[in-house]
């Protein structure tokens, strides 16, 4: 491809990894094939796919890859955009279940593994979902709960 084609975003079309996708850098215009830019930028693309709706996908071809390469390329914002959909080791399972799970059936034990044990770093809670296991365990020991946890229902 040469520097002179230039290739926007068409919000119709479906991108594939072989399909040329000219998008701004800070040298100027750079044209990649879609699978490059996975390498290149893989939150941009993300968020242009995820949050701005901008970006039409094949999920297999492009999506699916995307998204272990964010899981190298910036661990921090893998793990908020995974949320309750990463795969944790919790105590009691043998392999690595979704978060969620524990979140869902045993909102006392996963407070305890995510607040007491420390292991916030692990999961992102949105903030509805804070509130959510916050409100959940409050209902069935309040005991359990730090003091700034039950503060923060209070607000």
């Amino acid at each position: 491809m040469t520097s002179e084609e230039a290739f926007p975003i068409d919000p119709e079309k479906v991108y594939f990894s072989m399909d040329p996708l000219t998008l701004e850098t800070d040298a100027g215009p750079l044209t990649l094939r879609v699978g490059a830019w996975l390498n290149e930028d893989p939150v941009r693309i993300h968020k242009m796919i995820i949050k701005e709706k901008i970006l039409k996908v094949d999920t297999m071809e492009v999506l699916n890859p995307l998204i272990s390469k964010l899981r190298r390329a910036d661990p921090e914002y893998y793990r908020r955009i995974m949320g309750l959909s990463l795969i944790i080791d919790f105590p009691g399972y043998s392999t690595g279940i979704k978060a969620s799970i524990p979140f869902e059936n045993d909102p006392i034990g996963f407070y305890k593994w995510w607040r007491r044990g420390k292991h916030e770093d692990k999961v992102h809670l949105s903030p509805g979902n804070r509130i959510r296991l916050f409100q959940k365990v409050a209902m069935m020991d309040r005991k359990v709960m730090l003091k700034q946890d039950l503060e923060e229902l209070r607000k």
